[in-house]
């Protein structure tokens, strides 16, 4: 695939995302923003088993920010809690792969430290 199809997909995420939405009982809640360019996110899960069983984000955020979080909760939902605490930065860009400036890169993985204290929350 070309640089363009990516971008393309990111721009169609941005447009449509995926899990975006609220669970009606969460078992753990986080909200965090980038003060950098004012994305804000909040991601619920619902774990169950030690497995994330579903998961959904809302806020408002830029098409990288919103991008990485659709792909990243389509990619946590079903594995372990384990598995999703050991997640990086390489692991966003993996996701995303288009090359980020510094700034925008900040944009990607808001959505990784979301979940990350989402972890930390329980509701």
């Amino acid at each position: 695939m070309t640089l363009d199809i990516y971008k393309e997909n990111i721009l169609d995420l941005y447009k449509h995302p995926l899990n975006k939405g609220e669970l009606k009982n969460p078992t753990h809640e986080y909200t965090k923003n980038n003060p950098l360019c004012g994305d804000e996110i909040t991601m619920q899960l619902l774990i169950t088993e030690n497995k994330i069983k579903d998961v959904k984000f809302s806020g408002n955020a830029c098409a990288i920010s919103m991008a990485a979080a659709s792909m990243l909760t389509e990619k946590i939902k079903h594995m372990s809690v384990d598995d999703v605490k050991k997640l990086n930065k390489d692991d966003i860009l993996d996701l995303i792969k288009i090359p980020l400036s510094s700034v925008r890169l900040k944009c990607a993985l808001l959505s990784l430290d979301v979940v990350k204290g989402a972890l930390e929350n329980e509701s």
